[in-house]
């Protein structure tokens, strides 16, 4: 097995390991700069998991701003039949993407 650990950030989490690249919700920070995660939820090295209560204490994930970029267009439309009304709205969530550097 190799090493995982789940993270969270912007209210969702996520499985990681070493080298993997992932989109969140959006970070501080420019591309190519350095952010550590702290909010470890659960850490395996492999053989053990150590599960947090609700974080597991000194654990930490280095990972790299990668780009920031956008999500797919969510259209909300509104429609009143035979009213003449409707509405549409689109929204792109800003993302950010990242690769993990190190488990610890």
């Amino acid at each position: 097995m190799e090493a995982y650990a789940v993270v969270e950030t912007g209210g969702k989490q996520y499985r990681v390991k070493a080298g993997d690249t992932l989109k969140v919700e959006i970070l501080e920070g420019e591309a190519g700069s350095t952010v550590t995660l702290e909010s470890v939820l659960a850490l395996s090295d492999g053989k053990d998991l150590k599960i947090g209560t609700p974080l597991v204490k000194g654990a930490k994930v280095v990972a790299q701003i990668v780009e920031r970029t956008k999500g797919p267009k969510v259209v909300a439309f509104k429609k009143k039949r035979r009213k003449g009304y409707s509405r549409k709205v689109g929204h792109r969530q800003p993302l950010t993407v990242l690769r993990v550097d190190s488990i610890g």
